[in-house]
């Protein structure tokens, strides 16, 4: 049987045709391999409807059909009755609106967390096979542990969000956020310009002192804590150009770049600039108390994009993993139910580490995604001559 489970229509224009039965009321079942026809997976009164019907091409009022959502052992279905005599000449077609908001494209290479464990119960789990018994539970928490250490540096799990810094300079952390990769802000040509992290500054805990110097707490004893930071305050009014040593527009304004003034101006007074802070894209400091980026007064309503790595496990069993990676996964499962195991031989732990390392080894070269042609391309520059 083939793994495709969509036909092209399906796929690609998130449309489900059905031929008319000349019966009052018609009763269509959406397939449940597809993306549900409404947002809110409750169906209560308030659910937001996805889709369209469609007759012959001609749209036909909401007024003329149902829906009606029934959830049974984890699977949903879902079903539309159709207030309408179609006839059998006809066609209905059933459309998605706004497909492309939908996670579908390119889910072929991938296999969901719940697959991986059953797959892996059924194929290395039983009599006669190298893990003769094992609990479910136990396979699910190493295949959640595995996907959380592939997540890290193994995995294409790079989350991008585009967001705009507001005036406070501070943006929270995303809720499935592990760690940062790039932060970089958007120009008007929407190219990228990395933001770097600095040393320059910090994020200290404020206390509110007497005349002695000594914290002042309330009357539950705890200490007492400004709105803001001195800290923070003065980093959001620095001006930059102090830091940086970036040279204003209005000094090249009406000159030639050849005369005394520009090289005594430029390259003078840039002379001996520390290279770590010598850029005008700005910093960003991250605020682990608060849970938030900072960042520095320049770039106040900035477009930025956050690129950040997450766990894979946000969305607990419907996680998805890269199919080039799947083999590794469930060589890391085995190794870590048999190497936590008593009475289980060396030489088989052993053996299951050695092809745990050798797959991960794989799936990381098959992943990384080079491309002869692309690293060529980018190689070419390589080849200029330098003249004096």
């Amino acid at each position: 049987m083939g793994l495709i489970k969509e036909t092209n229509s399906q796929y690609y224009a998130g449309e489900q045709l059905y031929a008319g039965a000349n019966v009052n009321p018609q009763t269509l079942i959406w397939p449940s391999a597809m993306t549900p026809l409404i947002w809110d997976s409750t169906a209560t009164a308030t659910s937001i409807p996805n889709f369209k019907i469609y007759i012959d091409n001609l749209e036909t009022l909401p007024a003329n059909y149902t829906l009606a959502t029934a959830t049974s052992e984890g699977v949903v279905t879902q079903t539309i009755t159709l207030n309408l005599a179609v006839a059998t000449t006809s066609t209905i077609s059933v459309k998605l609106i706004n497909q492309s908001l939908w996670d579908n494209y390119g889910s072929y290479a991938y296999t969901t967390l719940k697959d991986v464990i059953n797959n892996f119960n059924m194929t290395y789990v039983g009599m006669d096979k190298i893990i003769p018994r094992c609990k479910r539970s136990d396979i699910v928490y190493h295949a959640k542990r595995g996907l959380q250490e592939f997540s890290y540096d193994t995995l294409k799990s790079v989350n991008q969000l585009e967001l705009t810094i507001p005036p406070s300079l501070s943006l929270a952390i995303p809720q499935d956020y592990v760690n940062y990769v790039q932060l970089s802000w958007i120009d008007s040509g929407g190219v990228k310009h990395i933001i770097y992290p600095t040393r320059l500054t910090s994020n200290p805990t404020p206390l509110i002192q007497d005349s002695q110097g000594q914290p002042t707490q309330d009357v539950f004893g705890n200490n007492l804590e400004p709105a803001q930071s001195l800290t923070n305050e003065r980093w959001k009014t620095n001006n930059q150009r102090n830091l940086s040593g970036l040279i204003t527009d209005n000094i090249f304004d009406n000159a030639n770049i050849y005369n005394w003034e520009w090289w005594k101006m430029a390259y003078g007074e840039r002379f001996g600039l520390e290279p770590e802070i010598s850029q005008k894209n700005g910093w960003f400091v991250i605020n682990e108390r608060e849970g938030k980026f900072s960042f520095s007064s320049d770039l106040a309503g900035q477009l930025i994009i956050l690129e950040y790595i997450s766990d894979g496990l946000a969305y607990d069993l419907d996680s998805k993993i890269p199919k080039m990676a799947e083999e590794a996964l469930y060589l890391h499962i085995a190794y870590s139910i048999l190497a936590t195991r008593a009475n289980t031989p060396e030489y088989l732990v052993a053996r299951f580490k050695r092809d745990r390392s050798a797959q991960l080894r794989n799936a990381k070269i098959r992943l990384s995604n080079i491309k002869l042609e692309e690293f060529t391309q980018v190689m070419r520059g390589k080849s200029k001559w330098i003249k004096h």
